[in-house]
């Protein structure tokens, strides 16, 4: 066991997995990421973003399941923030497990979508890009210093399709109703923990995961309620644990007019950890991911 990880997580993981997959998962928090970027579609190409970075002889790889982002390969985040593809917008460093939901989503012109925690911004303005900058997005959230972060990223990204919110999601007024939900969940990070950090034993704890079970449960809650009949909501998490992502799903669905929607990423040369709940997909932590929880929700 590694002792920087703290030993009721590895239980944990050991006890939900097995040993064996335990060990891939544990050897992917030791990863060093490969920095990834999406290209901002409401303001460039991915050509043009291609193009300037090679200029700068930065390598870079393409995404088979996502046109508009890019691996990179010789360059880290500090950089990147120095392009002026960074600077205006152009470009957002956003890692890849991060880009699924909204693609899942499928976000189009027209409708109306809320992002429930919605900061700093990279999903929302993902979504506002793949919705062509003509979706009727509400983007929520209550912290004040996240909230400022939320409106730059939007403003710099010029998603003008976008109305920010200062509001818990969990109190939105139940007369509101929307065509599609983002809901990634606050989490305990699971599935993106940095095993360098000296202080990870004192920050992950069991109460962090208590906390976020229960505001998960709420926000799924809210979710459902004011998700329209015959909408789709994704709910997804960093987490990797089933107590945050298959065991909410089961607590908050029984008994509503809420089914799974199967998602299908074979073929795409992501990780995938097995689920408990079929049709939904875990990502698990690598080189190139983040691990990550992912669920489609129709309400009929």
């Amino acid at each position: 066991m590694d002792q920087r990880l703290p030993e009721f997580l590895v239980n944990m993981i050991i006890e939900q997995y097995g040993q064996e997959i335990a060990d891939k998962i544990i050897n992917g928090y030791k990863c060093t990421r490969k920095v990834s970027l999406r290209v901002n579609t409401i303001k460039s190409n991915i050509d043009k973003v291609k193009e300037e970075l090679s200029k700068k002889s930065i390598e870079f790889q393409d995404v088979t399941w996502n046109k508009d982002a890019l691996i990179l390969n010789n360059a880290n985040e500090k950089l990147i923030q120095e392009l002026d593809i960074y600077k205006n917008g152009e470009i957002y460093m956003q890692s890849l497990s991060s880009m699924l939901p909204p693609i899942i989503l499928e976000p189009e012109p027209n409708i109306d979508i809320l992002d429930m925690a919605a900061a700093p911004g990279g999903k929302t303005t993902q979504i506002a890009a793949l919705s062509k900058n003509e979706a009727h997005i509400t983007a929520c959230e209550i912290n004040a210093i996240r909230l400022e972060r939320l409106k730059y990223n939007i403003d710099k990204q010029g998603a003008t399709c976008v109305y920010v919110m200062k509001k818990d999601a969990r109190t939105i007024d139940d007369f509101f109703s929307f065509d599609k939900i983002l809901l990634d969940a606050p989490c305990s990070g699971s599935g993106t923990l940095d095993i360098k950090d000296i202080n990870l034993k004192k920050k992950f704890t069991s109460k962090l995961i208590e906390k976020s079970v229960s505001s998960q449960i709420a926000l799924l809650k809210k979710a459902i309620k004011i998700l329209k009949k015959g909408g789709e909501l994704v709910y997804s998490t960093c987490s990797i644990l089933a107590q945050e992502n298959e065991d909410i799903l089961e607590k908050v669905l029984k008994g509503t007019n809420a089914q799974i929607v199967p998602i299908t990423l074979e073929d795409k040369g992501i990780p995938i950890l097995p689920v408990k709940i079929k049709g939904t997909v875990c990502v698990c932590p690598n080189e190139l991911y983040e691990g990550f929880f992912i669920a489609k929700i129709m309400k009929v």
